[in-house]
């Protein structure tokens, strides 16, 4: 239960849903409830797919590009700290790269938007994905496996429920409010990053 937790606690915050929900507002206020449902839930399924990929083939890449655990958990944490404080400051959006500009142009076309822009990389983002790999690589014993992909199914399940709900939640806390949730959490978000960069650092310490 605690590595669930943790797991789940670390997934929520890093890829934050409710910082997608103004977003996803605007590019789906013309569409009917029906077709709203039907986006946040292929947008949480591709979440989903893309969770999974990350966890079971990440390793993988790492091995082909010859990278080292160390240095994915730097590279990691300096990405999930600048998302941290990009929630604090209230950049998220120009972080993430969607520019007021490429909203509007994303509503005109009408495109299918669950993909992208709305689960890569609004929500399984970089960061999300060098987590998900460094969990891989850390994680051993069948139940802990189990554990963490129960973990990543949870939060996708959430993500759909915030994404479904997001004309509520913006009628509920408005602007001031998502934002206000979205500094609490990029908070928490910089501490991850930090959590990672330094016991990285130890690590490489230790065998040297």
């Amino acid at each position: 239960m605690e590595l669930f937790i943790m797991s789940f606690g670390a997934l929520f915050s890093v890829m934050n849903p409710f910082g997608t929900v103004p977003i996803f507002v605007a590019l789906t206020q013309e569409y009917n409830k029906l077709e709203r449902n039907r986006i946040a839930f292929w947008t949480s399924l591709n979440v989903l797919i893309i969770l999974l990929i990350s966890f079971f083939v990440g390793k993988y890449i790492l091995l082909f590009f010859g990278i080292t655990l160390n240095s994915l958990k730097i590279a990691g944490g300096l990405i999930i700290a600048s998302s941290g404080f990009a929630l604090l400051t209230g950049d998220f959006n120009k972080h993430k790269g969607m520019k007021r500009e490429k909203i509007k142009k994303d509503i005109e076309s009408r495109s299918e938007i669950s993909l992208t822009p709305l689960a890569m990389p609004m929500i399984a983002g970089p960061g999300t994905i060098s987590l998900l790999i460094a969990y891989n690589q850390e994680t051993a014993g069948i139940n802990n496996i189990l554990t963490i992909n129960g973990a990543i199914v949870f939060s996708t399940i959430c993500i759909y429920l915030i994404l479904k709900s997001s004309f509520y939640i913006v009628k509920l806390l408005g602007a001031s409010g998502i934002n206000a949730v979205s500094r609490i959490i990029g908070f928490i978000v910089i501490a991850i990053g930090v959590e990672f960069i330094v016991s990285s650092v130890l690590s490489i310490f230790n065998i040297a």
